[in-house]
């Protein structure tokens, strides 16, 4: 199964076009926050995909839940935004949630850095800016096995 995760689109949609278009085989796509509107659009766009989203610190009005826990081909998710969570100093909070839930994998965003890496067992997966950085991140899972590749769209 691939998931596409998107963060930080700031109201960009250029390269959530782009990855959507090269990626149609993806089953779920997931936006870790400030996406302020532009992830409706790829919904109209693409309406028989999964769509999972967070609330992100500039996602004024939305109603979008801080934090949301998925399952894919029997591997567990969080996805949130990490601003509640002050993940642009440490991911200690996010780490101590996802052991407590026995979350398999960490879908955030906010810093617009790229992160995939594994700590403690969990992996921690952010796709950067598709917004800024025009960065974007695809998940593999098969057989309960977890492929992650963060890639920059030109």
């Amino acid at each position: 199964m691939k998931i596409i995760v998107f963060s930080d689109t700031h109201g960009s949609i250029y390269t959530m076009k782009k990855v959507m278009k090269m990626h149609q085989d993806a089953e779920i796509v997931v936006h870790c926050g400030d996406s302020q509107g532009e992830l409706e659009d790829i919904k109209l766009l693409y309406p028989s995909k999964k769509y999972i989203a967070v609330k992100g610190n500039c996602d004024y009005g939305a109603m979008l839940p801080v934090i949301d826990f998925f399952t894919a081909e029997g591997v567990s998710f969080l996805a949130c935004h990490g601003h509640t969570f002050n993940v642009k100093f440490d991911l200690t909070r996010l780490l101590m949630l996802a052991k407590e839930k026995n979350v398999n994998v960490v879908l955030y965003g906010h810093t617009h850095v790229a992160h995939d890496e594994y700590f403690d067992g969990v992996l921690f997966f952010n796709p950067g800016s598709a917004g800024y950085s025009k960065t974007y991140g695809i998940i593999e899972v098969k057989d309960g096995q977890v492929l992650s590749n963060v890639t920059h769209v030109k």
